[in-house]
C-alpha cells in the first residue's frame, strides 16, 4: 500500500517523517518530493480556457455607470445632449476604473506576492503494509497534511 500526502515545506513535514520513522517505517519507504515554484509570472489576462478568478473590469463597470449618470445629467445643458455625454462619461469612467484595477494587480499585488515568499509544497510518499495504513494516515493528518490519498 502507498500513501500520498502533500505538506507545506515547514517543520510539520520534518516532524511527520521523524514520527513515521519512530513508528517503524523504514527510511527507504519514505520518499519526499519538493514541488518547484512557478518561475514565469502569471498572465494578467484570462483566456477562454483558463481563468484565475480575478476580474479587471469590476471597478471600471461601476465607475462607468456612475459617470454615465453624471454625464447624462450634465448633457441636458451641453450641445450634444444627454445620450452622447452619458456615453462619453461612461467610457471615461470605465477606462479610469480599468486603469485603477490594472495598477493594483500589476504593482501592489505583485509586491504582496513577492514579499510573502511562499515556499513550495512537498509530496510525501510512504510505502507500507495495509496493517500500518490507518496509523500512518492518522500521523500524516496530525502533522497538518494538506491532503492524503491511499493506493492499495
Amino acid at each position: 500500500m502507498q500513501l500520498y500526502s502533500t505538506f507545506d515545506n515547514d517543520i510539520y513535514l520534518e516532524m511527520a517523517i521523524s514520527t513515521l520513522e519512530k513508528k517503524g517505517v523504514n527510511k527507504e519507504s519514505i520518499y519526499a518530493v519538493p514541488l518547484d515554484n512557478r518561475t514565469e509570472e502569471r498572465r494578467l489576462f484570462d483566456t477562454i480556457h483558463t481563468a484565475d478568478g480575478t476580474t479587471l473590469i469590476d471597478i471600471g463597470v461601476a465607475l462607468g455607470t456612475a459617470l454615465s449618470v453624471v454625464g447624462a445629467s450634465i448633457g441636458f445643458e451641453l450641445a450634444w445632449g444627454p445620450i452622447f455625454w452619458g456615453l462619453i462619461f461612461g467610457f471615461i469612467g470605465f477606462m479610469i476604473g480599468f486603469a485603477i484595477r490594472l495598477l493594483t494587480e500589476k504593482v501592489f499585488k505583485k509586491r504582496k506576492r513577492l514579499s510573502r515568499g511562499k515556499s513550495p509544497e512537498v509530496i510525501l510518499i510512504v510505502d507500507c503494509e495495509e496493517i500500518q495504513g490507518e496509523l500512518i494516515e492518522n500521523i500524516l493528518w496530525e502533522h497538518l497534511a494538506l491532503g492524503v490519498a491511499k493506493v492499495k
